[in-house]
């Protein structure tokens, strides 16, 4: 058995003699004498040292072989999936001002009219009831919660037919947290609501300075008291967007959660993310976190020092993993609020790269978003390509104006991933203490 192209190897200065191994395909680490290390190297590694290192993904039969089964992974995934996700835009409106606003320059009083939500439950009753094992809906805005009644409607229709079928229905939304109320929660979860994501950019201060409502006053007081209130009855993954000037502001917020007694336990993860784009500019929005990095120096000190100080406290922050993009799955969509359909929240303002409607169906978008993109020599070898895949297609519109060319991350990971793994092994220490 031969070592898998897919792993990083590092020193271990605090072990002289031994050796940190990280599987970037199986996200496994390991810490092993030096001597192991070389016999794996030379392929001379037998009995239950190469069974276990074969189980946790270090050690392949056939590298080459591991790497056309990288090539075709997506193939083979959505040969084999049944479960159908989809991002619903319910509006384009919001009732918060914040200054780094991502849609602003296409946001308003856009809402989806009562025909298309028709039309959305028809689809999906037509096209995955009965057929796919879960259906998930993620609703989206703007603020999805300025359409409640589409909400309780569409998850009313969907879950009660999916029952019917054998079909398991569930919904989150990603919301601005200022309506999800407790009340609210528990009126929706019947439904099948299972989570949310909210954002919060600091504390008090700061966040009252990037994230104000649209009257001008604060909305931290709003959001953190409905935190408080929900994060006990359904899953919450805590977001924040920070700036060069004030990431160093953020660990201030995490003590008050504490202090509010939003355990560590009670949020699904924390993640906090750069303001890549200004105002009026296209932009992710709340996605970047999922898809976004810079390899800018301030970036990277800043992203490493949130996610540090997050671990320390107790906090569950992004876990290395295989990830692949919506992009890859066939299963998985974006419904704008006026039916148009499309692969990523990011080419919703671009009708270049709009794959077709609710009405008419989805068009072949293999061309136009250049699946093929990272299958090249030079990503197939790279030990990132699990967690990366050509990077983010977002990132290549936004640089070049086209999708021809992948968003390489290596020098990002070659500057992040060995101090991530170590965070992550610290903070797992930390909890067995």
């Amino acid at each position: 058995m031969k070592l898998s192209p897919y792993l990083k190897i590092y020193p271990c200065p605090e072990q002289p003699g031994k050796s940190l191994l990280f599987s970037i395909r199986r996200s496994s680490v390991i810490v092993v004498p030096d001597q192991l290390l070389e016999a794996a190297r030379n392929g001379a590694l037998a009995g239950s040292n190469a069974e276990a290192l074969a189980r946790l993904g270090f050690l392949v039969d056939d590298p080459d072989a591991e790497r056309l089964e990288m090539r075709d992974i997506f193939v083979n995934a959505n040969r084999g999936r049944r479960l159908f996700n989809a991002l619903v835009v319910l509006n384009l409106d919001c009732n918060l001002a914040c200054s780094y606003c991502y849609e602003d320059n296409f946001r308003g009083s856009f809402y989806m009219r009562e025909e298309t939500a028709d039309l959305l439950v028809e689809t999906v009753l037509r096209d995955q009831v009965g057929k796919a094992d879960r259906i998930h809906l993620t609703f989206y805005g703007g603020e999805p919660l300025l359409s409640t009644d589409h909400i309780r409607d569409i998850a009313r229709r969907l879950g009660s037919a999916a029952q019917d079928k054998g079909t398991t229905f569930s919904f989150s939304m990603i919301t601005n947290g200022t309506l999800l109320t407790r009340s609210l929660v528990q009126e929706l979860m019947p439904l099948g609501l299972i989570g949310a994501k909210f954002t919060l950019d600091g504390p008090r201060d700061t966040h009252d300075a990037c994230r104000p409502f649209a009257s001008g006053s604060g909305s931290y007081d709003v959001i953190i008291q409905n935190l408080a209130e929900v994060c006990d009855l359904i899953a919450i993954h805590l977001g924040g967007n920070f700036t060069r000037e004030n990431f160093r502001f953020f660990p201030a917020l995490l003590d008050d959660l504490l202090a509010r007694g939003i355990a560590p336990q009670k949020l699904d993860k924390v993640t906090f993310t750069p303001v890549l784009k200004k105002a009026g500019e296209k932009g992710l929005g709340d996605f970047q976190g999922e898809c976004l990095c810079s390899q800018d120096a301030w970036v990277i000190e800043a992203s490493q020092h949130l996610r540090e100080e997050t671990l320390k406290r107790g906090f569950t922050a992004t876990k290395l993993k295989m990830s692949g993009c919506a992009v890859e799955y066939e299963s998985d969509l974006i419904v704008n609020y006026d039916g148009s359909l499309y692969k990523c929240p990011g080419f919703m303002s671009d009708d270049r790269l709009k794959i077709g409607t609710l009405s008419d169906g989805i068009a072949d978008y293999r061309q136009t978003h250049n699946l093929d993109l990272w299958k090249n020599e030079e990503c197939l070898d790279c030990p990132y390509l699990p967690i990366c895949f050509g990077g983010c297609r977002y990132m290549t519109l936004t640089r070049t104006g086209e999708l021809q060319e992948i968003d390489c991350r290596k020098g990002f990971y070659d500057a992040t991933l060995e101090t991530m793994i170590k965070q992550d092994l610290a903070a797992r220490s930390a909890k067995k203490a």
